[in-house]
């Protein structure tokens, strides 16, 4: 019913999941992903207890292959899953039932494990593991090279619907997100999937940057206010207040509630610069 890809990167310590399925909705019940913990994929009939005891089990320092002989074990109907495991350190373990539907099975390699069930071929699943290994981006990704490969080799043979991506970083509090993307239905939705992750991976990358975000947030169409914003972060960072000035006004003459913007980013931390330097351009409340 569903291909996957659960994927580490060693150098950054991202580590994520993709997938595929005709199933709707299929990136609520499949990709699981902790920081510092590590990710599971969970398929066939799917079990969502494999992904959130999985990860609980995995927060204890258990390694995978005892993790999922845990789960295996208190499972009455471990025959109809399909697993794949990895900690943040890049041990890995999966498992294909006998009773998944064909064709079905797993490969994995260097930092992934792939795993598939009810696919038009039995190409699937190595196709991911080769697609992720030859791609040398970031995480997410490689990730989705990975679903882009499966499909070219038939993919679910009922066709296209959920598909999704989540990435965690190596390190942080167990609600951090680098990447959480899903397309919920559609013959088109490993197209969507690419767009909105070239989107956010741009809003990423323009948002990171210290010099010439609005020049990024451009490459990456984001909407043209955003970048505009970003224009003005640019220029007040590089201490030109009378750009950051002009900018403003004309922000601000496409849509005055921008100045409601600018006083309610004043009181943050990271907002209180805006009000002074903009404050010719802001009326008193």
């Amino acid at each position: 019913m569903t291909y996957s890809i659960v994927g580490r990167d060693s150098n950054s310590g991202e580590i994520g999941v993709a997938v595929q399925s005709q199933a709707f909705n299929c990136g609520a019940a499949v990709p699981w992903a902790r920081p510092a913990v590590g990710a599971v994929a969970t398929q066939s009939s799917t079990d969502r207890r494999y992904g959130w005891r999985g990860l609980e089990l995995l927060a204890t320092g258990s390694a995978p292959e005892s993790v999922l002989a845990q789960l295996r074990a208190d499972d009455e109907f471990p025959e109809v899953r399909q697993v794949g495991i990895m900690a943040t350190d890049g041990r890995a373990a999966q498992w294909t039932g006998s009773e998944c539907v064909p064709d079905a099975g797993e490969a994995s390699g260097v930092d992934w494990v792939a795993q598939a069930n009810m696919v038009a071929s039995p190409r699937v699943w190595s196709a991911m593991g080769e697609a992720f290994e030859a791609t040398t981006t970031c995480l997410a990704e490689r990730l989705m090279a990975a679903l882009e490969a499966a499909e070219r080799e038939g993919g679910d043979w009922r066709g296209r619907g959920g598909a999704a991506i989540l990435v965690v970083p190596g390190e942080g509090e167990p609600w951090e997100r680098v990447v959480d993307l899903r397309v919920e239905e559609g013959d088109e939705s490993l197209s969507e999937l690419r767009r909105l992750l070239e989107r956010a991976l741009s809003y990423r990358a323009a948002n990171r940057a210290r010099e010439g975000r609005a020049s990024i947030g451009r490459l990456g169409r984001l909407p043209e206010t955003h970048v505009q914003w970003l224009a003005i972060e640019d220029a007040l960072d590089g201490g030109d207040l009378v750009a950051a000035r002009s900018l403003f006004a004309d922000l601000a003459r496409q849509q005055p509630r921008w100045r409601d913007f600018v006083r309610a980013a004043a009181r943050s931390p990271d907002g209180q610069k805006f009000l002074p330097v903009l404050a010719d351009e802001i009326e008193e409340p």
